[in-house]
């Protein structure tokens, strides 16, 4: 059995972890591995680039700065997530203010550190990732579709990195880019109408309560048809191995989410619609695999 103790350090641990949203930055890792792989290097051999010491401090930048991040992140909105996450809240306050700031400094620190390794540009390139999240977090966020069109763009620019890296500027990429921008970018905007009451108490200025909840579904609906063309063209003029049955899936699970966007009137509906495009989102990670199912079948066997 647990001392009393040993379960308060355990309780902080997931605390943290819950903070850092540890399992999104796993995700994050497994999809910037996955897209050196199949889309950005695929004419590498495998080991070149899992073995590649400057990709793997790139990632390993990347999650640093994500985590601290998600801190910082949680720092600002700690009196918000008290009403939109009572009990995800409850947890992350089992870590104190104080002790997340230090990670969040600790943290960007070892970044950039590790970056040095790279390159200079690479120094350069997360240390300006640092400042657009914590400027994001402390200014851009309260405002409406600014806050939303900054939040995904920083959610992918862990993938620029490994673009950058690569070079690789072949049309395919770019749209691929554009399908998860504006997936991730529908997504925000859905978790303004699901977080409407927590804004609401701390004087965000969101879509929803400046323009309105139709507005905003209306908008979310024109991001989500705009986000059908990539995944048909992906589908019909790019060369994706068997990865277009997961844009097919993708095209069916969009036209269900419109269907439901204009019925959807309560957090849970809210949620539903968030969980759909978050199940597109992680699903789309393991599909990278399809791209080239022999290079997989031949690793394994």
């Amino acid at each position: 059995m647990f001392s009393r103790k040993n379960k308060l350090l355990l309780l902080k641990v997931l605390s943290l972890f819950s903070v850092v949203r540890g399992y999104n930055i796993l995700i994050i890792t497994l999809a910037q591995y996955l897209a050196s792989i199949y889309i950005l290097a695929p004419k590498l051999p495998l080991s070149e680039v899992v073995l590649d010491i400057n990709l793997f401090i790139i990632v390993f930048a990347s999650a640093l700065v994500i985590a601290s991040g998600y801190i910082i992140n949680n720092f600002y909105d700690a009196e918000k997530d008290l009403i939109n996450k009572p009990r995800k809240s409850m947890l992350d306050r089992l870590v104190s203010q104080r002790f997340k700031l230090t990670t969040y400094f600790v943290l960007n620190f070892f970044a950039v550190i590790a970056a040095s390794y790279v390159s200079f540009r690479a120094v350069f390139f997360f240390s300006a990732y640092i400042f657009g999240i914590w400027f994001y977090s402390h200014k851009l966020k309260k405002l409406p579709f600014i806050g939303n069109f900054v939040s995904a763009t920083l959610a992918i620019t862990p993938f620029f990195a490994v673009f950058v890296y690569y070079k690789n500027f072949e049309s395919v990429i770019f749209v691929h880019a554009i399908f998860l921008f504006l997936l991730i970018l529908s997504r925000e905007m859905i978790k303004d109408l699901e977080n409407i009451s927590g804004d609401l108490a701390q004087n965000y200025k969101t879509i929803p309560i400046i323009y309105g909840v139709k507005i905003s579904k209306l908008l979310i609906g024109i991001l989500v048809v705009f986000t059908l063309i990539p995944s048909l063209l992906l589908i019909f003029k790019f060369d994706i191995g068997y990865m277009y049955y997961f844009f097919g899936f993708c095209v069916a699970l969009l036209l269900f989410f419109l269907l439901l966007l204009p019925k959807a009137a309560t957090k849970k509906h809210y949620i539903w619609l968030h969980n759909i495009l978050k199940l597109i989102i992680v699903t789309g990670v393991f599909s990278i695999l399809l791209i080239d199912v022999d290079l997989v079948l031949n690793r394994i066997l």
